[in-house]
């Protein structure tokens, strides 16, 4: 019964609050709304906002994409090597020769493909079978593509010149299914939190307000947590690739990723799902169209068209719908910066990889130090979630969105930056100095490295680490949050393409990645990543103070009978 009474007294108490005299006492009126009701905007300014605990549902959905993650990272990670060194070659185990400029250029493809192919998710999943359904689908699609990875990696097959076809036919194949995973599973756990609208509550005598949107940014940092749990998988593939070979490595993962899919079938019963949409994500692409040769945002509207003698009288929408996609427009727009943050972030698995190579490993294999970002992660996560940010809240000190990507960006380039240093001591040092990898730094038939050692380059993970912390978990936020009910895959889909665009970037760059160019490329990138944080918060820092009033758009919506999303449990 308190859920049913949950929307009128909160409306009525808003009525009430406008109304009253302002030279009441405040004090009063911090102890008008009972528990359960939504505060009014004294409330909302005096006491403290705190987030939720996640539901059982939730955490299923972040062991999923821990699998996942740990599947992909620990697959990925090892292609430079595995592209770039030659079978047995002079310079260690490696698989298909193509050299360095090769490697970093079929690395990136392999990045800009998988940011592609997210759309196609969305589609399969808002149109035809939802978000559930089209997980289960892309798993299978992706196990397809993993199994032709390990079959034609192992000796017999690379001996025997399947290597290279395997290999692109297995990462186009991958590339579908980690694109239609990732456009819904992010969605998918966020679904599975049912609050939109804040509520007063009592906490160990404390009067506090749960916040929606806090619950949603911590269910985003957990998420991002379990994703480099995952991704601590390169702890063990690079010794598997340089002990066993390649094709252990590719047969841990598919043997994670068939765990991460058991989980998702099992747990059945437990999810939170929202039923498919209709034809929402190529109504929203039409009605894209109308507006640009029409220059007019509103011209799609039925209403618009019947006033202006318009020709498209038998629209397959209404008006709300056409509100709901300017709405999603809207949050699309602060994503388009977002392409050079991951310019920065494909270097960590593909340059860095090579610049690491360059050093002494003293034993350590050049593609292991990947896992300084995710291991900084993880401990940056625990620490900003239960000491800085409950502490700024305290201070009354706040750090929305829009503040924490133009954060992330500016540290992303500190990240470069330090990469860019790291190159110029690798080519001060001998025996090589400018040419790493001649012939003086040989010893028996392996390349030691220039006179610097490996650990060195810890700094610039650890960089990437904390940038992702602000720039990519708020990204995942924001296009959740600011997303109308109808359209979270298709907005997650699209702040996803803008890691295939600065793929593409990465790509362009690629005739920069040799000696001693590089070193140039990485301080360029960094200029262009300290400038965009700069930009981007000028251009957008007026949206965190809309922030409240966006989010509430969320339940306004899910309120509106037109667009009520039927919601289903599983059973």
């Amino acid at each position: 019964m308190a859920a049913d009474r949950e929307v009128e007294p909160t409306q009525h108490q808003d009525t009430i609050t406008t109304v009253k005299d302002p030279a009441e006492t405040t004090e009063k009126a911090l102890g008008d709304t009972p528990d359960g009701e939504e505060p009014n905007d004294e409330e909302k300014k005096k006491l403290r906002h705190v987030a939720e605990n996640l539901p059982i549902s939730a955490w299923l959905v972040a062991v999923v994409e821990l699998c996942e993650r740990f599947t992909f990272y620990g697959m990925s990670g090892i292609f430079q090597n595995y592209i770039n060194l030659p079978l047995d070659g002079s310079q260690g185990r490696g698989a298909l020769g193509m050299g360095h400029q090769g490697a970093t250029g079929l690395n990136t493809f392999f990045q800009f493909w998988c940011y592609v192919t997210p759309i196609l998710g969305a589609i399969v999943a808002d149109q035809y079978l939802g978000k559930y359904k089209a997980i289960v689908l892309f798993s299978l699609v992706y196990m397809v593509g993993l199994l032709i990875m390990v079959c034609t990696s192992i000796p017999a097959s690379l001996e025997n010149g399947a290597g290279l076809g395997g290999f692109i036919a297995a990462i186009l194949i991958i590339g579908i299914g980690t694109g239609g995973i990732k456009s819904n599973v992010a969605p998918l756990i966020a679904d599975q939190y049912k609050r939109k609208r804040m509520a007063v509550s009592t906490k160990k005598g404390e009067r506090v307000i749960i916040d929606p949107a806090l619950t949603i940014q911590r269910i985003y940092m957990i998420f991002y947590g379990c994703i480099n749990i995952g991704s601590l998988s390169l702890l063990a593939t690079p010794y598997m690739e340089k002990l066993v070979g390649y094709w252990s490595a590719y047969l841990l993962c598919l043997c994670m990723f068939i765990v991460g899919t058991t989980t998702v079938l099992l747990g059945r019963k437990f999810y939170v799902v929202r039923p498919p949409q209709g034809s929402i994500i190529t109504d929203a692409f039409k009605a894209l169209w109308i507006m640009v040769i029409s220059r007019n945002m509103d011209a799609p509207k039925p209403t618009w068209q019947a006033e202006n003698g318009g020709r498209r009288t038998n629209l397959p929408w209404d008006d709300h719908f056409i509100d709901e996609l300017k709405r999603a427009l809207v949050a699309c727009k602060v994503f388009c910066f977002y392409p050079i943050y991951w310019v920065v972030y494909t270097q960590f698995s593909g340059n860095f990889v090579t610049q690491a190579g360059q050093m002494e490993g003293h034993g350590i294999p050049n593609d292991l130090m990947q896992n300084f970002d995710p291991i900084s992660i993880l401990v940056f996560i625990p620490i900003l979630e239960t000491l800085i940010y409950p502490l700024m809240r305290r201070l009354r000190i706040p750090f929305k969105p829009i503040t924490r990507i133009s954060l992330g960006f500016i540290v992303a380039s500190l990240a470069m930056m330090y990469a860019a240093i790291v190159q110029h001591l690798i080519y001060s040092a001998g025996p090589c100095y400018e040419h790493p990898g001649c012939d003086a730094s040989i010893v028996d038939g392996t390349s030691q490295g220039n006179h610097i050692h490996i650990a060195i380059q810890t700094p610039a993970y650890v960089f990437i680490g904390l940038s992702e912390i602000f720039a990519s978990v708020s990204g995942l936020e924001y296009a959740y949050t600011k997303a109308p009910p109808s359209m979270k895959s298709f907005v997650q889909s699209m702040y996803l393409l803008t890691n295939a665009f600065g793929a593409a970037i990465a790509e362009a760059l690629t005739p920069a990645a040799y000696d001693p160019a590089i070193m140039w490329m990485f301080t360029g990138v960094a200029c262009a990543s300290f400038c965009t944080g700069i930009i981007f918060f000028l251009m957008y820092h007026h949206l965190n103070a809309q922030e409240e009033d966006m989010n509430a758009l969320d339940a306004d919506d899910l309120d509106t009978p037109a667009t009520v999303v039927r919601e289903e449990r599983k059973e």
